[in-house]
């Protein structure tokens, strides 16, 4: 029976270990635009159920650069829907002031079933999020 319920326990958790695998990685997005601006967004998503969140602002040369951090827990309820969390508490001080709480991203990869020669790159799609400039993010796999 011990050893019934222990096959049961690792079969669990190597499914739960190569779920969140699928996912990890590092997203980003980078817009250049004004001949010396640009907009870096960087997501970085680990095995763990943790994520780390970049976003790096220069404008123009007149405005100064600006950095914006986030952390927190990422999970998969759905195929291919990734809900994200910050916990006030223990994960936004100072630095890390972006709450990620209630964000939803899907995620898009070519089918393996799909045998054709046409190039699909896997990316994160945000479609629900209490922060206002997250909503429409597409987030691509490096």
């Amino acid at each position: 029976m011990k050893k019934l319920v222990l096959i049961i326990i690792l079969a669990f958790s190597t499914t739960i270990i190569a779920q969140t695998e699928k996912y990890a990685g590092n997203y980003e997005a980078h817009f250049d635009f004004n001949d010396n601006g640009v907009i870096t967004y960087t997501l970085i998503l680990k095995p763990d159920g943790t994520f780390a969140f970049h976003n790096y602002r220069k404008i123009s040369a007149k405005n100064p650069e600006k950095n914006s951090y986030g952390k927190g827990t990422w999970k998969v309820k759905k195929v291919n829907v990734l809900y994200f969390y910050t916990d006030v508490n223990s994960d936004l001080d100072n630095k890390y002031t972006i709450d990620f709480t209630n964000t939803k991203a899907r995620y898009y990869t070519k089918s393996p079933r799909d045998k054709s020669d046409k190039i699909v790159k896997t990316k994160l799609q945000f479609y629900d999020s209490e922060i206002p400039w997250v909503k429409g993010w597409e987030l691509f796999k490096k």
